[in-house]
């Protein structure tokens, strides 16, 4: 054995301890932590001949990079829609890599058999049936992807033909209909051979919204004469959180032929608070679902899960064929549901998270999340030279300079921000408009950190 490997091994315990006392001063100071770093990283070095044994390289990342890593696991990182990791997601995580299952099948292990425990809290936390099966994937990107194969695969049995076998080309041309898809939608479909020139906007509903105009679609249903589509509806869009009506757009299969997929990544999280839990009303109804858990759950990135009604065309789509794996048959494994065959045991953290906070726990995280959004939208309103675009629906604020919001001027405001180490928002455009987002689904966010946040603005626009 390597001598340093074999020195690591004698010393494990200490090793183990010493990784634990440099993580707990880390995330002890995460609230302190400059939340972005813009500066330059350290040029790359070449790979030592020798290694350095585990002491060595922590002291090695200790200096040269862990400075220079982000706060985006604390209050005030409000870019893109990022949690953190809970006390008891991060311990599942660690565990997740001691233990170091691959869970794509339930051989030798009960890992598959936690992971399917958790789905179904997942199931039962977001209102679906038991006839939406699930499973643990990277992320919203390869939610969508997987709900996006299946709906392909639908359209194939519509068609009467065998898109797993025979490719999309058997299709023909492939349509998606929605209101203000997501990017990840896009680049699904260009992953899937159908393309991101298959995606139809329908118009969505006037002063001010995201969320489609459901006569609109039922028109634009009505043009395709019967031919089966894709319908991708929103539980949640990124930057206002407007939702559709899923109960609406799902009674329109009544008339027309559609898989109807819901982008549900962040806004699926409302079904936890009586007070918003009627935004996502007709989820059930959904054929497939996206939801992201490295949002608004607060486990460790990577995690998602994906839902589906028919896990019998998911398995026609991602079966593995190999003398060495069980057949797809009965209860498959989850190699056969995505597109990994190796897998980390991702529902671990979770599972974690679910039994130390419940759903109560977490249902006080989406509240208070959502009342530290609207504290920030109060202060835009009252910040000289900002203003909203939009009201503040749930967890996300979306505004921009009150006076001339170009994309040159918006954008300097953002990295003033960022520069001042207090807060990290990200740019968007909404209605034409170049503007800023600040979503906030972080487990630690307090009202102290958002008026640390608008002093940030209010210093970054006097600066």
């Amino acid at each position: 054995m390597d001598r340093a490997l074999a020195g690591d091994l004698a010393r494990l315990p200490q090793l183990l301890q010493s990784a634990r006392d440099f993580a707990v001063r880390e995330v002890g100071g995460l609230s302190e932590r400059p939340v972005a770093r813009l500066d330059a990283a350290p040029a790359p070095q070449k790979l030592p001949p020798h290694g350095v044994g585990t002491d060595g390289a922590l002291a090695r990342f200790a200096e040269r990079w862990a400075p220079g890593f982000s706060g985006s696991a604390g209050p005030r990182y409000l870019g893109f829609v990022t949690g953190g990791a809970t006390p008891a997601a991060l311990t599942g995580d660690w565990l997740t890599g001691a233990y170091d299952q691959n869970a794509n099948a339930a051989v030798g292990s009960w890992a598959a058999a936690l992971e399917r425990e958790t789905v179904g809290w997942l199931r039962e936390l977001f209102g679906l049936g038991e006839e939406h099966h699930g499973a643990f994937v990277s992320g919203a990107t390869m939610s969508n992807t997987v709900g996006l194969a299946v709906a392909r695969e639908w359209l194939g049995e519509r068609l009467g033909v065998d898109v797993a076998d025979d490719g999309v080309a058997a299709l023909g041309p492939v349509e998606v209909l929605s209101g203000s898809p997501h990017s990840t939608i896009g680049k699904a479909l260009s992953v899937l051979g159908v393309g991101r020139g298959a995606v139809r906007q329908v118009p969505v509903l006037p002063g001010n919204r995201e969320a489609v105009d459901v006569a609109a679609l039922d028109t634009a249903l009505a043009e395709r004469a019967g031919r089966p589509v894709i319908v991708v509806a929103n539980a949640g869009t990124v930057n206002t959180v407007d939702f559709d009506d899923l109960r609406a757009v799902a009674a329109l299969r009544e008339r027309h032929d559609f898989w109807l997929h819901v982008d549900a990544a962040f806004g699926g999280f409302a079904a936890l608070s009586p007070a918003h839990a009627s935004l996502v009303d007709g989820l059930d109804a959904a054929d497939s679902v996206c939801v992201d858990l490295h949002k608004w759950l607060n486990v460790p990135y990577d995690s998602a899960v994906q839902f589906t009604r028919r896990r019998d065309l998911q398995t026609a789509v991602f079966h593995n064929a190999a003398a060495y794996l069980g057949p797809p048959g009965g209860e498959p494994d989850f190699l056969h549901l995505t597109p990994e065959t190796s897998r980390r045991l991702r529902a671990l953290p979770a599972w974690f998270s679910l039994m130390a906070y419940g759903r109560a726990g977490h249902r006080e995280i989406v509240e208070r999340n959502v009342a530290s959004a609207r504290l920030l939208g109060e202060h835009v309103e009252r910040i000289p030279g900002l203003r909203l675009l939009a009201p503040v629906r749930l967890n996300v604020v979306c505004f921009t300079l009150f006076d001339d919001p170009s994309a040159e001027r918006v954008a300097a405001l953002d990295r003033a921000v960022a520069a001042g180490g207090e807060a990290f928002l990200t740019p968007t455009v909404y209605g034409g408009v170049p503007a800023l987002r600040a979503a906030f689904s972080n487990w630690r966010t307090q009202p102290a950190d958002v008026e640390r946040v608008a002093g940030a603005l209010s210093a970054a626009l006097a600066g």
